[in-house]
This record gives structure tokens, sequence and C-alpha cells, in this order.
């Protein structure tokens, strides 16, 4: 792979498990000229179980601002940049798109080194559709969160959110009100020693009385459907009785005129009927 200068790259970096790195990750680390973390202290521990040895300048939201000028300064003097967060994919949810819209709006190149996210491994293992929403970080008071949660209760997609694991209690109480009849995975520490994924309905969940660790990524089903409630013996003496008249697909049609029921149903049962060869 050849490392451009004058070149910004997105790495991707483990969520937990120093393993889960790509070989492209390491080498466009081991060969920037500088690496931009949004905590130094929790890069340099990647960085040297990888004995990658590299500048490293703090970026996070709280200095991203001012950062900036300099940053390009090295861009122009041909340094190759990393951009890294603390876990994951940069920019979800993470510092870092004043400096990829300041890059595009002076002409230099973007690279992403894609990798591991706790987004799409919590949607993998969630068993819901994979059509889904990706908010991150939930607001954090009342009046704020009433309104994003009841903009998101419309959605029929799965969701995902990011939350602090000490105030779950508080989101849960919520979740409740805005997405009862739907399902909800908690995954907590993934591919860490503690990895788990905490499965229930909305509505039976219930407050944790001990405290969780770390950050959680928090997965909610798409709208579950309920079952269609129907009388299962009179529509099947029914399509007994037209069976014997009647095609299957006609024999369908006519009892989803007279019954408030789905055809997809009326076929199954139908088939079924015409499989036993006794009616």
């Amino acid at each position: 792979m050849k490392i451009l200068s004058k070149h910004l790259y997105i790495v991707s970096t483990p969520i937990g498990n120093l393993d889960d790195i790509t070989f492209r990750a390491l080498e466009v680390l081991k060969n920037s000229d500088i690496i931009l973390c949004e905590d130094t202290r929790r890069s340099i521990k990647l960085l040297h179980h990888y004995k990658i040895k590299k500048k490293l300048i703090s970026y996070h939201k709280f200095n991203e601002k001012r950062q900036l000028t300099k940053i390009i300064e090295y861009f122009n003097e041909g340094k190759i940049l990393s951009l890294i967060s603390d876990a994951g994919t940069p920019l979800l949810s993470d510092p870092g798109r004043l400096l990829v819209n300041q890059c595009l709006d002076t002409g230099i190149q973007i690279t992403p080194i894609p990798g591991v996210s706790s987004i799409t491994s919590a949607i993998s293992v969630s068993g819901f559709k994979d059509q889904f929403l990706f908010y991150g970080f939930l607001p954090k008071t009342q009046n704020e969160l009433d309104k994003v949660l009841n903009s998101l209760s419309q959605s029929d997609y799965a969701q995902v959110f990011f939350i602090p694991s000490k105030k779950i209690n508080f989101y849960i109480k919520n979740f409740k009100k805005y997405f009862s009849g739907r399902k909800i995975v908690i995954a907590k520490e993934i591919t860490k020693i503690h990895e788990a994924f905490i499965r229930e309905d909305i509505d039976d969940l219930k407050p944790f009385e001990n405290n969780l660790k770390g950050e959680l990524t928090i997965v909610i089903s798409e709208i579950v459907k309920k079952a269609e409630s129907f009388d299962e013996e009179k529509i099947v003496n029914k399509s007994k009785k037209y069976l014997k008249k009647y095609s299957l697909k006609d024999t369908v049609n006519l009892i989803s005129k007279t019954e408030k029921i789905s055809k997809k149903i009326i076929y199954k049962l139908c088939l079924k009927i015409k499989n036993e060869k006794n009616y």
C-alpha cells in the first residue's frame, strides 16, 4: 500500500480487544508522521502494543477548532496525518467533522481505513432487521430526550444508541415510554473479557440494581407486529368446503373477502389442507 503525503487517513482502531485491527491500519499508523488522538493516554496503549512511536497530538471536541490551523500547516509541509478515536471508527459520535470539512475545503485528500465499529458489531448479533438508524449519544436532559425519542419512535427501523452505563436506568424508563412493544439488546464491553448481550422485551426490562461498566451500545428493534387474531377452526372449515369446488387461488380470494385476515395466512392454511389430501 502506498502511503500518500499531504493526506488525512481516518483509521479505525479496536473497541476493546487489541487484536481487532487490520494490517492496513497498522501500516498507515506506522507510516504516519503525526497521529491525531482523541485521548493520547488511551491511544498510546494501542500504539505501544504494536511498537508504533510517532508524534501524537491531542484532538478532541474541546480543542478541535483551536487545532485546525496548526494541523493544516502540517499538511502544507507534506506531512502524513492519521486520525484515530479512543475506540472504533472515528467521527461516529467522535470529533473529526470539522477537520474533514476543512480538508475538503482546502483540497487535502482523505482516505478511510475501515475496521471495527460497536455499531455494526451490536446490530449484527441483535437478530433485528439490518435496516437501522444510528443516533449516537442521546440527550441528557429530559426535555431534549423527550423530543428526540418521540420523533424516533415514529420510525419502523431498528435504532442504535450510545449511552453511559451509569445512566442506564434513566434511559430504560424512557425507552419503556416511547418504544413499548419492541425488543432491546444492551451490548456491554463488546470484544472485552466481560462482553455481554442482554436481550429483553422493552416492557419486561427491569432497572439494574448493580452499575454496569463502560459505554453501552443499545439496539432497539423495529416495530414488532403482533400476530393476527382469528378463528382458525372457522377458516379451516370454510377452506375445506371451498377447496372442493374452487382452485387454491380462488379459495383464498373468496375467504379474504369475508374474513379480516391476510391472504398470506389463508394461503398457508389452504396449502396445508391440500397437502393433507383428506379434506
